[in-house]
């Protein structure tokens, strides 16, 4: 059985959550859950990841119960795709919404395999036997400049430019999807989350804050709060899929924080 917990919140800083999730925890048999953190002025991020989360819903809709996992990872594709054609039309037609875009981790799972797609700094992590495995790899301007070296990680995590995005949804006519899938079995779990959680929260402590506390919902509150200790100066959310280990573990937890 797949749960989920799911919280967000404004943070201590920003005055509008631009950060939006969702997660659909019966969708013809796959749970699907879609992180994405929009940026732009006049609070245009806030349409843009809207407009995302819906929009990548609302076309996983029909996906085929027993699907394989090459379809999955297609239809993701493809959701991911039509979402960046929708809000880049969206944005050329508005003044005030022009350049507007989000990222996006977009995460279908099953008892057994997970599919993830995804678009900019939002992360999705993997905890196996008490270890942490980040999954996605930043589209930013840091993470070309460590992977280059011309910066250490170290240095990334204060870098001037570390909110510059090197790939974003909704800002080009088309996008590279970065697409995924991996095997999963009970015990394991999944963090998707905002760059207001990676960016203050190192993995160390991600590790025993998610090792530390019994229920899911407890995990997502205290992921958070340890974001807001440390300063909270982005909008931060969370989501967790656990393939539980326990099928008479009864319904899917689900939490919404406060967004401020």
């Amino acid at each position: 059985m797949v749960k989920t917990a799911n919280q967000t919140d404004v943070g201590r800083v920003r005055m509008v959550n631009e950060d939006r999730s969702v997660v659909q925890e019966n969708l013809n048999g796959f749970v699907l859950a879609i992180v994405a953190d929009g940026m732009g002025g006049h609070q245009a991020g806030d349409v843009a990841s809207q407009m995302a989360v819906d929009l990548i819903q609302n076309k996983l809709q029909n996906m085929p119960p027993g699907a394989s996992v090459e379809e999955r990872k297609k239809r993701v594709k493809e959701a991911i795709e039509l979402a960046n054609e929708n809000i880049f039309n969206f944005a050329s037609q508005r003044e005030n919404y022009y350049g507007m875009g989000t990222t996006v981790v977009t995460v279908l799972a099953d008892e057994h395999t997970v599919v993830i797609g995804h678009i900019g700094d939002s992360r999705a992590y993997k905890f196996k036997n008490g270890q942490i495995e980040q999954l996605t790899e930043d589209h930013s301007l840091v993470n070309e400049l460590v992977k280059n070296g011309q910066i250490t990680k170290e240095e990334a995590t204060h870098h001037p430019r570390r909110n510059v995005l090197t790939r974003a949804l909704g800002t080009e006519p088309t996008i590279e999807v970065d697409i995924q899938d991996l095997p999963w079995t009970n015990g394991e779990l999944l963090l998707i989350c905002s760059d207001g959680l990676s960016s203050l929260v190192s993995t160390e402590q991600l590790l025993t804050l998610v090792n530390g506390a019994e229920a899911l919902d407890d995990k997502a509150k205290q992921l958070v709060n340890e974001a807001l200790e440390a300063g909270g100066d982005d909008n931060i959310t969370v989501v967790l899929v656990s393939n539980a280990a326990d099928p008479e573990a009864g319904e899917a937890v689900h939490f919404d924080g406060e967004t401020g």
